[in-house]
């Protein structure tokens, strides 16, 4: 039951980074001129493979691998 009721909660107000401090930080810098996508993308950027140079990133993105 109090399961239910944490999982209900998370997902109406979730609590991760992105939530916490990204998406505040993007409304502050946006009210500064920013661009909102450009913030956040600078603020939690995809991961990368540490087994790729870059490269094979280039290689993989020219193909159309990652977007």
């Amino acid at each position: 039951m109090e399961l239910a009721g944490w999982r209900t909660f998370f997902e109406l107000y979730p609590f991760d980074d992105l939530h916490r401090y990204h998406r505040p930080a993007t409304a502050i810098a946006g009210s500064f001129g920013a661009k909102p996508e450009q913030i956040l993308q600078y603020l939690s950027p995809e991961p990368t493979d540490s087994a790729m140079s870059d490269a094979d990133r280039d290689i993989t993105k020219a193909l159309g691998f990652n977007s």
